[in-house]
């Protein structure tokens, strides 16, 4: 078996054919929400502008024949027409391919698409239906909304920047774009929600998401324990506060596996595998509170066994007893696994300039109606022609004189 599997012969329309979004988005927590909607059918045209594209087509720490290796996976499943929403004529244009749309997505900071005559209000005149998705760091309203606001930004004001790291640094940052991402999840989320009501009602609406907001509402009870108890969880390195054992453990061939047997029972178990079923009857460690109470010295002792054995019998060890385990991958590993491999995690997909590129595969999964990747990131305005000419009837000398100005 291959270590991806390619997507050739089994490309499928996906739930969402026949939905068309227009993206205006850049950089991340925009495209990423059309990235979603792209990968479940719907027809993605993303506008950039002409000459400059999107920065993403730069950014990633590695490049091939001088190119990103990122923006083949965030404009997957994409169209790329340009077009100069700055000119009044760009706007003309944008308000016709926006009237035959079903999602406008756009992350500009708030009162942008305003200024441009592009606002829900007058847009809704032109499309009743739109639903108009605005990702953002703040969001639409409030006394930060027209404050720039990246991902980083929401982050560390959603709360996520402060928990994590060490208790000895500075916050840490994850090493993904988690904020923009998250965002960009819960606008598409939210751009499905409106859908639903669309239908039921044949109207359109706005979907306001927040970098910050969505960070916060990934912060599980962290708000309400301090508004109950006072409570301020502060940064606890690679375990979660009073829930053990739940961390890395060190192997003797010098890997790490992290096991996760904090419920009782599953303790039990692993009390079990480690030849000390007396630690699962022990005052310290028989319930959940009480490990918790003394996870240090429990991580410890668990840590004193797992760097006897070898990192693959260990995760043997732990499948036979039924705990939870797993290795600390990277995609060297991602791709060597033959369950990855059988649930075609990382697929091979075709490019015109790379030969092929492997990449996530979209998910999740849906039985009857999958999402995949139909199609490779575009050149920068290789759709140009089929958006303007055959979209919205442009002639060739319209076409044409668009082109010469600068507009398309």
């Amino acid at each position: 078996m291959t270590s991806a599997t390619s997507t050739a012969g089994r490309k499928t329309p996906g739930p969402l054919s026949g939905l068309r979004v227009i993206e205006m988005g850049t950089l991340l927590a925009g495209p990423f929400c059309g990235q979603l909607l792209g990968d479940f059918g719907a027809e993605v045209i993303k506008i950039e502008p002409p000459g400059q594209g999107d920065p993403m087509r730069e950014w990633g720490q590695e490049k091939s024949h001088g190119m990103s290796l990122w923006w083949p996976v965030v404009a997957r499943n994409k169209k790329s027409a340009t077009l100069n929403l700055r000119e009044e004529r760009g706007q003309e244009i944008a308000r016709e391919l926006i009237g035959k749309a079903d999602f406008l997505i756009e992350n500009f900071r708030p009162g942008t698409l305003e200024k441009w005559h592009l606002g829900y209000q007058e847009l809704r005149r032109i499309n009743p239906g739109l639903i108009m998705v605005r990702v953002s760091g703040f969001g639409q309203t409030g006394p930060y909304a027209k404050r720039a606001g990246f991902g980083a930004v929401g982050e560390a004001m959603g709360g996520l920047r402060y928990v994590c790291g060490d208790p000895s640094t500075p916050p840490s940052r994850m090493g993904i774009s988690i904020g923009d991402s998250l965002a960009a999840t819960f606008a598409c989320l939210g751009a499905l929600s409106a859908l639903h009501h669309r239908q039921q009602t044949g109207e359109g609406q706005i979907v306001d998401s927040a970098i910050y907001e969505a960070v916060l509402n990934m912060m599980e009870s962290l708000v309400t324990e301090y508004d109950k108890a006072g409570y301020i969880r502060e940064r606890q390195g690679a375990i979660l506060p009073n829930v053990a054992p739940s961390n890395v453990y060190p192997t003797s061939d010098q890997g790490m596996i992290l096991i996760a047997a904090n419920q009782d029972t599953v303790f039990r178990r692993l009390a079990e595998a480690m030849g000390r079923p007396d630690l699962a009857s022990d005052s310290r460690y028989a319930t959940h509170s009480a490990r918790g109470a003394n996870q240090r010295e429990l991580d410890a002792l668990i840590a004193d066994w797992t760097r006897t054995i070898p990192a693959e019998r260990l995760e043997q060890m732990m499948d036979e007893h039924g705990i939870p385990s797993g290795k600390i991958y990277r995609v060297p590993e991602m791709l060597a696994d033959p369950h990855f491999q059988a649930r075609e995690a990382i697929v091979s997909t075709a490019h015109p300039k790379f030969g092929t590129l492997r990449m996530q595969n979209v998910a999740p999964k849906l039985s009857a109606t999958p999402g995949g990747v139909r199609s490779p990131a575009p050149d920068l305005g290789q759709h140009n022609r089929e958006v303007y000419q055959e979209l919205l009837g442009y002639s060739d000398d319209r076409f044409a004189q668009l082109q010469a100005a600068g507009i398309i």
